[in-house]
């Protein structure tokens, strides 16, 4: 089958690999019919190259059609439409039942000290083949998976695998009071969805972002924006009768502008052998921090800042003296995708489309586009927000 490979930082293509075979009694075979790619593979892309092998398969938010089952399947038969969730859980263990499936303790990556294992997404996570491939072995899978009904276009279905249930669970993690402000720090996929989300609850939403058209599309949806510039925080704070917004939900993360000193430790550590750059980003890594600091200064003493946005670094320095003077509340997380399908699934069936799933995709295009549109995503070029794969 063909399926898009990892080859080095910056160099992703699409390649003939093994098609996926059933492992396991409780695997199934997907054949995938949308799969999209995620601002967190930019990650991949960009900073985690010393836990990825060249040829590993990326992508994690596919959907498609079953058409193999393992023997000891009961949920799901061939013909079946599916979205597959990000992370692979059992949904039994002590954490899955608490909702908490990106714990799983039968998945975990007890070897790097990690969660649930995720697909296409490092040896931090597994090293799980990915789901941007003509073909998808998911593995648990009478409980890794969302059917869905046949008669809707993918595009209706196809964020349910991460990034709505990502960002619902960042606009719970908020806990915004009713009627409440909630400030969106970056309008990237998940950006998109949360301010959405705080919107479709009631709030008033500011959100901030430098790129025009990722503003642009997230006003058409009801959401006050505003460009990343130095008085930002000030502005919002002027709008928040000077105390700032009741949450603030993060949905940049690692990649955030700003502190071109770590962007320069993030390159030198990619130059480092594989064996002393993971030693390095394990014990001592750094995220650039400037959308969190932000979110910090941002939100009203008492307030919550949710964390969307994936940070890795283990030697990050936070100003405690203010989180604590300030009585902040801080979440934060992988997803538990499961948790939240019950709440999406009328959401995204809705013929209102209350959420806007269908006025996200920008860019759409084969398989065999996939490495210049990884590219196109991080440059933020030609209006990118967000690109579906149709292999």
């Amino acid at each position: 089958m063909k399926a898009l490979t990892w080859q080095g930082r910056r160099n992703v293509s699409v390649e003939t690999v093994p098609d996926p075979e059933i492992l396991e009694p409780t695997d199934a075979i997907v054949k995938i019919t949308s799969t999209a790619i995620c601002g967190s593979d930019l990650h991949l892309y960009e900073i985690f190259g010393p836990f990825i092998d060249s040829g590993d398969v990326l992508g994690h938010e596919p959907m498609g059609v079953v058409v193999e089952v393992g023997s000891a399947v009961t949920n799901l038969a061939v013909g079946d439409r599916i979205v597959v969730p990000f992370n692979i859980s059992c949904g039994h263990c002590f954490m899955c039942r608490r909702g908490l499936q990106s714990q799983c303790e039968t998945t975990q990556v007890t070897e790097y000290g990690s969660g649930a294992s995720l697909f296409g997404y490092t040896k931090l996570y597994g090293q799980v083949p990915g789901g941007q491939a003509e073909y998808l072995r998911v593995p648990l899978a009478d409980y890794n998976h969302i059917r869905v009904g046949s008669d809707l276009p993918d595009d209706r279905y196809l964020f349910l695998s991460d990034i709505l249930p990502t960002a619902w669970q960042g606009v719970e993690y908020a806990d915004v009071p009713e009627g409440g402000t909630l400030a969106v720090m970056g309008l990237g996929p998940v950006g998109q969805f949360v301010a959405r989300v705080g919107v479709h609850r009631g709030y008033r939403v500011l959100a901030v972002d430098p790129v025009p058209e990722r503003r642009a599309m997230a006003e058409r949806h009801g959401v006050d924006v505003f460009d990343l510039t130095d008085s930002v925080v000030d502005e919002l704070r002027d709008l928040t009768e000077g105390r700032g917004a009741d949450a603030v939900v993060d949905a940049v993360g690692m990649e955030a502008h700003g502190n071109p000193g770590v962007s320069a430790v993030h390159k030198a550590v990619g130059l480092l052998p594989d064996a002393l750059a993971q030693k390095v980003m394990e014990t001592g890594g750094l995220d650039r921090l400037a959308a969190l600091h932000a979110s910090i200064d941002v939100v009203r003493r008492g307030g919550t800042v949710s964390l969307s946005g994936v940070y890795a670094g283990e030697a990050d320095v936070m100003p405690m003296k203010t989180m604590f003077d300030k009585q902040l509340s801080m979440r934060m997380g992988q997803c538990n995708v499961k948790r939240w399908i019950d709440d999406l699934l009328p959401l995204v069936e809705d013929p209102a489309d209350p959420l806007g799933v269908m006025d996200l995709t920008t860019h759409r295009a084969p398989l065999s586009d996939a490495p210049g549109l990884y590219e196109t995503f991080q440059k933020k070029q030609d209006g990118c927000i967000k690109v579906v794969l149709q292999p």
